[in-house]
C-alpha cells in the first residue's frame, strides 16, 4: 500500500469515525449527555498533614441535594474522585457529576463546568483527518503545500483569537490591581515520591496555604508558585492577595502574575506571525 492509498484511508477511518461522534451527539447519546451534573456545598474541611501526600487534593466533605429524592447527600472525597480540590473552604460551591442512574459513581468537577456535548473525540478525529488532507497534499503536490496548510489555517485562528487574549490580559490585570491582601501561613508541606520505572525516584513538594479572608472565610490551598524555597517553608508567613469575589484565586506575587499575562499575549503574538511566516514561505516556494 502507497502512501496515497494510506492517507486516503487514515482520512476515511477518522472522517467514519468523527460522523459517528457526531451522529451520537445529535442523538443525545454521548457519555457527556449521559452524566448528571449537581452542585454540592462544601461544609467541612480538614487541614492536610504535614509531610503527608497530595494524592486526593484536600479532604472535604461535601453535601448537595439529590434531584430525583429531594433528600440531601453527604459525600466525601475519598480516593478517585475526579478533579483534585485544591482550594477549600466551607459554604464553597463545588460541582459533583454521575451517570445517569449511577449516584454512587460520583465524581467532583470545577463549578465553571457546563454540560458538554461530548464533541471532544469527534472535534480530534477532524482535525486527524486534516493532518491528513495536509500530508497528502504535500506528497501528490509538492511539500510547500505543507507549510501552507500547517500555518494558514492555525495563523488565522489565532488571529481571530488575539483579541480575545488581549481583553482577557486587561480583566486579569484589573482583577490583581484590586486584589485584597492578608496574612497566611504555610500550614503543611505535601511530599509525594515516586519512581520512573528505572529506579529512579522523584521528589513533588506541595506547600499548603491557609488564610483567612476580611470576609471571615478560612481557606486552605495548595501553593505551586511563587514560594521560594518550599522544601523549608512549612510554618512560614506569607502576604496573600486574593480577589474577594473569588479567593480559589490567590496569589503571592501580583507583580509575577502581571507579568505572566503579559507573556501570554506576547507568545500568542509571536506564534501567529511565526504561523503567517511559514504559509507565506509556502506561497513562495511553490
Amino acid at each position: 500500500m502507497g502512501w496515497d492509498a494510506f492517507l486516503a484511508l487514515w482520512c476515511a477511518v477518522w472522517g467514519g469515525a468523527a460522523l459517528v461522534g457526531f451522529g451520537m451527539s445529535l442523538a443525545g447519546v454521548t457519555r457527556e449527555q449521559r452524566t448528571v451534573r449537581l452542585t454540592g456545598r462544601i461544609e467541612q474541611v480538614r487541614r492536610p498533614r504535614h509531610g503527608g501526600p497530595r494524592r486526593g487534593g484536600i479532604w472535604v466533605v461535601v453535601s448537595y441535594r439529590d434531584p430525583a429524592s429531594g433528600r440531601e447527600v453527604i459525600v466525601t472525597n475519598d480516593g478517585e474522585r475526579g478533579a483534585m480540590v485544591t482550594v477549600a473552604w466551607e459554604g464553597r460551591e463545588i460541582g459533583i457529576s454521575h451517570p445517569r442512574g449511577r449516584p454512587h459513581a460520583y465524581r467532583f468537577s470545577h463549578i465553571t463546568e457546563e454540560s458538554g456535548r461530548g464533541l471532544c473525540w469527534p472535534s480530534f478525529a477532524v482535525f486527524l483527518v486534516y493532518v491528513g488532507l495536509v500530508v497528502l497534499a504535500a506528497i501528490e503536490w509538492g511539500w510547500p503545500w505543507a507549510l501552507i496548510g500547517g500555518g494558514a489555517p492555525w495563523a488565522v485562528c489565532g488571529a481571530v483569537q488575539l483579541p480575545g487574549a488581549v481583553r482577557a490580559k486587561r480583566r486579569r490585570g484589573e482583577r490583581l490591581a484590586s486584589m485584597e491582601s492578608v496574612p497566611g501561613r504555610v500550614v503543611a508541606v505535601l511530599k509525594d515520591v515516586t519512581s520512573d520505572g528505572d529506579g529512579g525516584l522523584s521528589t513533588t513538594l506541595t506547600p499548603v496555604v491557609s488564610f483567612t479572608t476580611r470576609e471571615g472565610t478560612a481557606v486552605t490551598a495548595h501553593c505551586t508558585s511563587h514560594l521560594p524555597d518550599p522544601a523549608a517553608a512549612y510554618g512560614r508567613e506569607v502576604t496573600v492577595h486574593y480577589p474577594s469575589a473569588d479567593p480559589a484565586g490567590f496569589t503571592l506575587d501580583r507583580a509575577a502574575e502581571q507579568r505572566s499575562a503579559g507573556w501570554d499575549v506576547r507568545s500568542h503574538v509571536v506564534a501567529v506571525v511565526v504561523l503567517a511566516a511559514t504559509a507565506a514561505a509556502g506561497v513562495v516556494l511553490l
